[in-house]
């Protein structure tokens, strides 16, 4: 298989996953239970992507200067300053600890 046709075949399931959610009645989707879930999904899956990225390398796990980075990020998120502004700042520890050590 080409990389052209897996990209392609890839396309089409994930298309076809988004309307298989159009066929999902409406009863199962308004229910509170689902609705929260639907939340802490989001949220647990998006921990994970920043965890692997964060930390995973080829070689294993990679304690490194994204780690401080990442820490900025969160305080800077809580502070609720601009999503630029976050990722400028992290962007700055991260090449400041590269620097230093």
């Amino acid at each position: 298989m080409t990389l052209w046709a897996a990209v392609l075949l890839s396309s089409a399931l994930v298309y076809s996953w988004k309307l298989f959610g159009y066929l999902v009645p409406e009863r199962f989707v308004s229910s509170p239970k689902i609705k929260d879930l639907a939340s802490l999904l989001t949220v647990a899956l998006l921990a994970a992507l920043v965890g692997i990225q964060t930390f995973g390398t080829a070689d294993g796990i990679s304690l490194d200067a994204r780690i401080p980075a990442l820490l900025v990020a969160g305080v800077l998120f809580y502070l609720r300053l601009p999503y630029v502004v976050v990722v400028a700042l992290a962007a700055l520890m991260a090449a400041l600890i590269r620097l230093l050590f």
